[in-house]
């Protein structure tokens, strides 16, 4: 989520309008910069799960088979990347670690072998993640107040040239790699584009505000999206083509909520909340398992876990106060949970997906996005609030070592990692 206030985003004041009236139907007052092939609308007729007390996981039925990074057929998601199964082009990348800076509009490059930074470069405003194509050739900045995509090249470290595109908030890729997929988060929209030269194809409009992460099914057949200030997940088919199922969190009820009202009261993204939304989901990401899906929820302070196969919510995680990113170990037997607002990470057992430790970062620290290593022995993230990246033994839960940066680190990306593809975001790897 962006840092701006809702002012000094592009489309935003018109999402606020609609807001304050409790909208959460499609806005068709969003100014496009660019022309649109084709939109399309809420596909199927959306399902909204029913209310449910459950705490513990369901057990659906086994996901379809993937390929692995080798191309042979393996029943489980992270096959291909487990420690140093580094493939193609990202073997010829220099090994480094991105920071993208939204509040000084800067990015800078880490070296991990020195934890130190070696370069700073302007980008466009308000740069929210970076983010490895489908195809492990280029990164790309993304800049969703800036309107603007900034390449680099892996093999360097450097910046390579812009593009613009309307507001990308996030980016991820179609399985097969023919399209790039485009959160445009103040616009409602996924918008559809050529992964190379990223012009518009076409747009689908989601019915939910704050269109954030995602992560697709195991047989990357579906992807699961996350709306933060309506509090909604929304499934689609893989290419964002139409919308299958929504899920309304807010009817929902968990341990350990923060109210609504108090999170409004705190000023920043949490005051953003529509009306009647209670849940706050951030980062989705599949469970090594396959079977589902796990959200972090920065209001609700845990990971929601959803049914990859029904797409309906089967339980809730208490993880701490502010949950917002899931990462899986190297060896997929852990999921590391970032609780940004409680200075902490939570290690998740991925066979019980019952909490196993807690971590605790330095006072003040706001951990956020990030990745793992290569050989999994660290998990690199970003303190939001805090200026700084932390540099954390992921078999200790010590921080090694905190690296001050510039103002409003977000999307951190660990470059290389593991994996044959790219489905996006901050090295969402298969």
């Amino acid at each position: 989520m962006s840092l701006l206030p809702p002012a000094g985003r592009p489309g935003v004041r018109a999402v606020v309008a609609a807001l304050a009236i409790g909208a959460v139907g499609l806005l068709a007052g969003c100014a496009d910069t660019e022309p649109t092939a084709q939109t399309t609308g809420a596909g199927a007729a959306s399902a909204t799960t029913a209310p449910s007390a459950a705490t513990g996981s369901s057990a659906p039925a086994s996901p379809a088979p993937t390929p692995s990074a080798s191309g042979t057929v393996a029943a489980l998601p992270y096959a291909g990347t487990g420690p140093g199964d580094v493939q193609g082009p990202a073997k010829e990348a220099k090994s480094l670690v991105y920071v993208p800076e939204q509040l000084s509009g800067s990015m800078q490059v880490i070296d991990p072998a020195t934890l130190s930074v070696i370069a700073t470069y302007p980008v466009a405003t308000s740069p929210e993640h970076v983010v490895p194509s489908h195809d492990l050739t280029t990164l790309w900045v993304n800049s969703d107040a800036g309107n603007t995509l900034t390449s680099i090249d892996p093999t360097t470290g450097k910046i390579t040239g812009t593009k613009p595109v309307d507001d990308p908030y996030n980016l991820y890729f179609s399985p097969d790699g023919s399209s790039a997929l485009v959160m445009a988060e103040a616009r409602r929209r996924i918008d559809v584009r050529d992964p190379q030269s990223m012009k518009l194809i076409r747009s689908t409009t989601v019915p939910c505000v704050g269109l954030n992460h995602a992560d697709f099914t195991a047989d990357l057949k579906q992807m699961l999206v996350s709306c933060e200030f309506s509090g909604q997940l929304v499934a689609l088919d893989a290419n964002a083509n139409a919308i299958s199922s929504v899920i309304d969190l807010n009817a929902i009820t968990t341990p350990g909520a923060t109210s609504p009202a108090m999170a409004m009261s705190m000023g920043g993204p949490k005051s953003r909340l529509i009306k009647g939304a209670s849940s706050m989901p951030q980062d989705v990401r599949l469970a090594p398992d396959g079977k589902s899906f796990l959200v972090a929820d920065m209001l609700r302070n845990g990971v929601w876990i959803i049914d990859a196969t029904t797409m309906k919510q089967t339980g809730f995680i208490e993880t701490g106060l502010g949950a917002h990113a899931v990462y899986p170990s190297r060896d997929a037997k852990s999921l590391y949970v970032s609780n940004r607002d409680d200075a902490s990470v939570t290690v998740l057992d991925a066979a019980t997906l019952k909490p196993s430790a807690k971590w605790a970062l330095p006072k003040g620290a706001s951990p956020d996005m990030g990745g793992v290593t290569v050989d999994g022995s660290q998990l690199w993230l970003s303190g939001r609030y805090s200026s700084a990246v932390y540099v954390i033994d992921t078999k200790t839960g010590e921080t090694i070592k905190t690296i001050p940066v510039k103002a409003g680190p977000h999307g951190l990306l660990v470059w290389p990692q593991p994996g044959r593809i790219s489905l996006g975001h901050t090295g969402n790897m298969r």
